[in-house]
Parts: structure tokens; sequence; C-alpha cells
């Protein structure tokens, strides 16, 4: 967030939440705190970020309750408690703004809270009336920085000045040109040595209105190779630039040379309609970003813990089956120590050596059930892995499901894996972990005869519909012979028709690794033919009496969107 965008948010916070009382904060995630305010209409929400990938100040919806338990938070909460917001201040080119709190509006500012947005220097600080430091985001110590340490109970000391002088509208183009001329350095270095508050978004701006990598040309550029007309387009751009900001004339669009910006806009291209606000699209915009990156790195994570968990199994199974094979010299080590007795006047070495082949191929023989038992289970884990490579395959590519709840739905896989997939710990210790999950929430649809349909998107949603929570009557149904979600009809409510009976075979289809195909083998079976195997991961399951229907996956996104 530059300057500007950030002036664009101030002028429009101002005429929302000015003035307005405090209600709550919380901190949903490190580096980002948001702040209740209620207004006569109604309650406003701000995020305040000193992330150093994304510092921001921006509205938000309404956000999930989360992080109201931080102790940073709780600082807040109290320190702030029933005051009322009376001031917005963002001065000069700086950004760092500082929200002004009152008892009662129109008395003494007693608490002051500032967000400074500077890159990775950024910093939330909370202040008293005499300008101590009551809580910040981050303590910054001594060895951190020698030229601003700061932390609680420390006076507050402003930030150093930025770089450059202040832009001015009033400064001719013979003045401008030669400010930023002076050193033989490129285009796009120049503006953002000579002057304040020319960020790399803004500067891709002033050089063009619409295309980047002309904008781009143009600020590589060394100075002294920049034609008598570029300056002068540049002037005429950076003119208006400074207008729009006095004037406070800014409003949003997200096209040009830069993902969005504030100023010199086409009417026709806006994308702020009278009934939504700066501040709040900027927020939509930052949390769809931020939650499509997170999740890309969360799916990373898990893919790559699923390799290495696959590989290893796949490592301890060839290991296992190579066992299994010494398992059947058993007969011939057998026949060998035969043969020695059967000599005519074996001597005692040949007894000896008799003796120890049988205890051989004794072992042998013993050791085969139970390698066969570990042969099974490691086969068993590929399988759980397969299903569960599955599960994330549905979730990186499915287009009808919001990011925020993807994330949620891989960072319980992931949750997975850790506990039933390399968990080391002990039963106590699982026991204690699971009482503290929260319910599944499998994916719910209503088919056209009015029943509940249920899909499991992971294992222990897949164990939660199939096993704990079905009823005598309901029917699951579950691809044959391919990793892929166990879908559960609620036919125990009433009675499924044909209709309904396809919608599940074709949502069967659809979350299955087979969805690529035109149609797709289903199992259906009533759940109470089945049954959990034991000391498997949760959902593993085996039947009996199943019948075949044909699902289609290209129906099954259909049920979805409708």
């Amino acid at each position: 967030m530059d300057l500007t965008s950030l002036r664009a948010v101030i002028a429009d916070l101002r005429s929302l939440i000015v003035p307005s009382r405090f209600e709550r904060a919380q901190q949903p995630e490190p580096g980002a705190i948001q702040i209740g305010l209620r207004t006569l209409q109604g309650m406003r929400w701000l995020e305040l970020s000193w992330y150093a990938d994304a510092p921001r100040l921006v509205q938000i919806p309404p956000p999930s309750k989360i992080g109201s338990e931080s102790t940073l938070a709780q600082q807040i909460q109290h320190g702030l408690s029933q005051m009322a917001l009376i001031e917005i201040e963002q001065k000069g080119f700086e950004r760092v703004v500082k929200f002004g709190l009152a008892k009662r509006p129109g008395g003494p500012i007693q608490k002051v809270l500032i967000i400074e947005l500077m890159g990775r220097h950024s910093n939330l600080l909370l202040l008293d009336n005499q300008n101590k430091v009551i809580t910040l985001g981050r303590q910054i110590r001594e060895h951190q920085s020698r030229v601003r340490p700061i932390g609680t109970g420390d006076f507050y000391v402003a930030p150093p000045a930025a770089k450059g002088i202040e832009p001015n509208s009033n400064e001719s183009f013979h003045s401008w040109k030669e400010r930023v001329s002076l050193v033989p350095i490129s285009l796009k270095k120049a503006l953002q040595e000579s002057y304040q508050g020319i960020s790399p978004s803004l500067a891709l701006q002033l050089a063009h209105d619409e295309d980047a990598d002309l904008a781009k040309k143009l600020l590589e550029l060394p100075v002294l190779e920049v034609s008598e007309k570029q300056w002068h387009h540049l002037y005429s751009r950076w003119c208006i630039w400074l207008k729009k900001l006095e004037n406070e004339s800014l409003k949003l669009c997200f096209n040009g040379p830069t993902p969005f910006r504030v100023w010199n806009i086409d009417k026709s291209k806006l994308t702020t309609q009278t009934n939504t606000s700066i501040s709040l699209d900027l927020g939509k915009y930052y949390r769809k970003n931020l939650d499509s990156k997170k999740l890309n790195q969360l799916i990373k994570e898990v893919q790559l813990k699923l390799m290495k968990l696959k590989r290893n199994e796949a490592a301890n199974l060839l290991e296992q089956k190579k066992l299994l094979t010494k398992t059947e010299e058993s007969k011939i080590i057998q026949d060998k120590a035969n043969k020695l007795f059967s000599l005519p006047s074996p001597n005692k070495e040949l007894i000896d050596k008799a003796q120890k082949l049988y205890l051989k191929a004794k072992k042998l023989r013993r050791s085969s059930p139970i390698i066969e038992k570990r042969v099974f289970h490691h086969k068993q884990r590929l399988e759980n892995i397969d299903e569960s490579i599955s599960f994330l395959e549905e979730l990186s590519t499915n287009q009808w499901e919001e990011d925020k709840d993807k994330i949620e739905r891989v960072s319980e896989l992931k949750q997975e894996l850790s506990e039933y997939q390399i968990s080391t710990s002990n039963k106590s210790s699982n026991r204690s972990v699971k009482q503290e999950k929260k319910v599944p929430q499998p994916l719910t649809l209503t088919t056209p005869s009015g029943l509940e349909l249920q899909v499991g998107r992971n294992h222990r949603q897949n164990e939660w519909i199939s096993l704990r929570k079905s009823r005598k009557g309901d029917l699951w149904f579950h691809v044959q012979e391919c990793p892929g979600s166990h879908v559960v009809l609620k036919a125990s409510n009433g009675i499924a028709t044909e209709a309904d009976i396809q919608m599940a075979a074709d949502l069967a289809a659809f979350f299955s690794r087979a969805k690529g195909n035109q149609q797709v083998p289903i199992l259906m079976v009533l759940t109470d033919h089945l049954q959990r195997i034991s000391g498997a991961t949760p959902g593993t399951v085996r039947h009996r009496n199943s019948k075949i229907c044909w699902g289609d996956p290209s129906k099954g996104i259909k049920h979805i969107k409708a």
C-alpha cells in the first residue's frame, strides 16, 4: 500500500468512522489486528497489518471471531474500551497514520493508535496521552535498529523522514526536470530518490495510463536518454496526480499498468460505486490475494509431505515383500536338514548343522504371517495416502469454493497427516488431541426429493458420515477400486428416489480420482454393512452386499453449482 492508495483509504474512512465508538479488537494472525468500531450506520471493521509482505490499512467485511485471546488484542481491548475515535491523522508524504481516541466526541485525546506502513519496518503502536508506548506489534531492540529502538514504556519517536523532498504542485517543469535528471541514473530510481511518496507502483502509473510494458521501458531509461516529449508527458501526469491528491478526488479501479490505482481514472472504468467504498474494496482485494498466496503455499507444503510419506511407505512395502519372499525358502532349508539326518552315519558336526537349519526354517515359517500383516499394513497406508492425494487434488482444482474455505480444508488434511500418518505421540496424548478437535463439517447438499446428502472431504469426515453419524437405512457410495470421497445419502429420513441415488453416484464419481472419465462404476452399500478396519486410518472401511451403479462426474459439478 503506497502513499496514494493510503490517502484514498484515509479520506474514505474519515467519512465512514469519524466519530465512532471502539468495541472490539482481535488478532486472527501474526502481524495483523482487526478493530470493530460502532457508528450510527452500524459496525465497521478495520484491518491494520504490519506484516512485511503486505502492510496495509483497509476496511473489511465482518470477520470471524478469531484471535481475541491474543495478548496484543487484549491490551488494545483494555486500553481502548468504550473510547471514541475522533480523529484520523496522516501528515505529508509519510505512511504513518494516527487514530486519536477520546472518552467522548469533542473531548481531549487520551489514546493514540499508530500504524506505520513502511515495508519490513512496519509496526503498530498504542500510546497514552503522555506519548508513551502502552503496547506495540513488535518490540525493536537496540541490536535490531540503532536508529530507533522502541519498546513498551518508551516515549514514541517518529520514524526517520523518507528520502527526497515533498512533491509540490507549484514547482515548475524546468525545476522538476532539473531535480529528477540531476544524477545520471534510471528514470524510476531518479523519481523515487528525488521525491517522497513515489512508490514503484506510482512510478508505473505516472509513466503510462494502460500499458505496463511501455511504462517499464520508459522507467528503465537513463534520465539523459529521456526525450523532451517524454519529459512533458511525465510532468503533465505528475501535475494531475498531485492535484487529485490535494483535492482527495480519488477513486478505485482495478486496471492499468498495476493491479489497482486510485487516480486519473476513466469514470466508465470505475470499480467503486456509490454503495461501496475504496477502503472496503481494497480490503477485499488484499484478502483475496493473501488467501490465494496462503492456499498455494499450504498446498505445496502438503504435497511435499504426501510425496515423502508415499516414498517411505513404498520403500517399507518393498522391504517387507523381500522378507516375505525369503520365507518361501523354509521348505528348501528343511529339505537340506532332512538330507543331513538321512546320511548313514552323520557326525556331531553334521547334526549341529542340521539342527540350525531346522531352527532357521521354523523361524521363517513363524515370521511369514507377521510379515504378511506388515505387507497389508503398508499397502493400506499407501491407499490412504493416495486418498489424501485425491482430496488435495480436488481442493486445489475446484472453482466453486472460496479460497478461505479451501485453506480450512487443506489445514484439516495437513493436521490428519500429522496425527494419523506420522504421529509418534503415545495413545493418551492422542486421546487428548482428539477431544479438542472441531466437529467435522462435511459438504452437505439436498437431493431432488429433499433428502440430505453428505460428502466427506477428508478421512475424518469420511469416518464421521459413514460410521459415526449414519443410521439404519442410509446408503453409502464410493467409487470402485479407486481413491475418493465417501458419500452418504440419508435415506433413513425418507424414501430415496432414483434421482436421489443418481445424484449421490454422480457426486461420488466427481469427488474421486476417476473424475476425468465419462462414466464411473460406483459401489452402493447400506451403511449397516460397513465395518471399520481396526488400526487403520479413520474412514477406512470394508463392506459387504454391495451393488454397482454408474456415476457421471460432469453431472456432479452441476449438482454442486445448483
